[in-house]
């Protein structure tokens, strides 16, 4: 959520960032809203401030022994008439609040300006991506090593994977390899619920804008998590930490439920976009001054992840009109898949600076009996497995259609390689 008081001292600002963002938004009709509140906030004050004076006559009067009949029944007129303006107050205030959500973070001045993914910049690459040539696509050769698509369609519906033998202990390895990797980088492991409530979604802004996307428990007004990041966040919200508390660092793995899966007829086949995936996430809670370079040593540590998976990456940054709803700053990590010879996201590590943090409240105090000021969260993929194991199946793809196991995950395979 913005800053309503920078909005107000900033609208030109806003209005440039909102657009850089690719948001068609009004800012003369929100800074509208803003002052019909501050007005009748006004009006509320006076009424109450009469209400007080009236209420200082009767207490005297009775004191007097005099009789306050005439002060009482005006005393009931303002009444009546400050609980109306409270209610129309409250009206006032909800469409605000209700406008605030639905407008997106603004792009930090570091993020280049652009509609699309054309316009995103690459930063560096690392490790060489491997020749298309004679690499089968991953669904080819998935099926004989565990990876059931039709199985997985049958039980759900397209979009939802089983996995069985090899691909299966090829999850639980990554998952397991992912944790302790990050883990030993100085992140606290959480495992976090997989159904949160409203309020926690709406903290790091899945909702409202992204309500149409997520699973739902309609009786109970659950939401499935699109991500870990959702739960793990949320784990401070509403809470005041010490300055010396951070930065926060978590690690958590969890399953992804996410309704929307590509456009129509786009990336259907295979791994690439599914409904429910697993990943483990990065979270960090920090200090508005540390964000930035917090955001780096992020980027950093998803990166190392791949590094040790021997997978060829490439660094990008994020234009503005690229990035999440939430973001004001974004890095991607793509891996090289031969056998579909493309490059696929397998991280975004985002600085959301104060955004999220105002909606969940989660503050910090800066020193002791100073006023406490809202943390700069940060997420990022640490990493998200269905393209991890395109990239390990067709990096390391034999000619047979075995796989090499990468050294770094064979401890936890107890194998060096995959094969039918």
């Amino acid at each position: 959520m913005l800053d309503i008081k920078y909005i107000r001292a900033n609208p030109e600002q806003v209005k440039a960032g909102l657009e850089l963002k690719g948001a068609d938004m009004q800012i003369s009709g929100f800074l509208q809203k803003d002052q019909r509140r501050r007005e009748k906030l006004q009006q509320v004050e006076k009424t109450r401030a009469d209400k007080n004076n009236v209420s200082a006559k009767v207490s005297c009067l009775k004191r007097a022994g005099i009789s306050a009949d005439e002060q009482i029944a005006e005393s009931r007129v303002i009444d009546a008439r400050l609980a109306g303006l409270q209610e129309d107050l409250k009206g006032i205030e909800q469409d605000l609040e209700s406008a605030l959500l639905w407008l997106p973070n603004l792009p930090d001045e570091t993020v280049p300006p652009g509609k699309g993914a054309e316009d995103n910049v690459e930063i560096r690459r690392w490790g060489q991506p491997r020749s298309p040539d004679g690499v089968r696509p991953h669904w080819e050769i998935g099926p004989a090593l565990g990876v059931e698509f039709e199985r997985g369609s049958r039980m759900a519906g397209s979009g939802f994977i089983a996995y069985t033998g090899q691909a299966a202990r090829l999850q639980r390895s990554l998952i397991n390899f992912f944790l302790d990797f990050q883990s030993s980088r100085g992140y606290c492991e959480a495992w976090p619920p997989y159904l949160v409530n409203r309020s926690s979604m709406t903290g790091t802004a899945q909702l409202p804008k992204l309500e149409e996307d997520m699973y739902r428990v309609e009786s109970d007004d659950l939401f499935l998590i699109p991500t870990a990041e959702v739960p793990i966040t949320n784990l401070h919200r509403e809470e005041i930490l010490a300055a010396e508390q951070l930065p926060i660092k978590y690690c958590g793995f969890s399953a992804c439920f996410r309704r929307e899966a590509g456009a129509a007829g786009k990336d259907t086949r295979g791994l690439v976009r599914v409904h429910q995936f697993d990943k483990v996430e990065l979270v960090k809670l920090a200090r508005p001054e540390d964000s930035a370079n917090e955001h780096e040593l992020l980027l950093g540590d998803a990166e190392a992840a791949l590094q040790a998976l021997g997978l060829p990456y490439r660094v990008l940054l994020l234009c503005s009109g690229d990035m999440s709803f939430a973001a004001a700053k974004c890095y991607d990590l793509e891996v090289f898949a031969p056998g579909i010879d493309r490059w696929l996201e397998v991280s975004s590590c985002s600085n959301f600076k104060d955004f999220q943090a105002r909606r969940a409240s989660i503050r910090y105090r800066p020193a002791a009996g100073a006023r406490p000021e809202y943390v700069h969260t940060l997420n990022g993929s640490g990493l998200a497995l269905p393209r991890v194991v395109v990239g390990i199946l067709e990096h390391y793809q034999n000619a047979d259609g075995s796989v090499a196991v990468p050294p770094a995950l064979q401890p936890y395979m107890r194998a060096d390689v995959l094969r039918a």
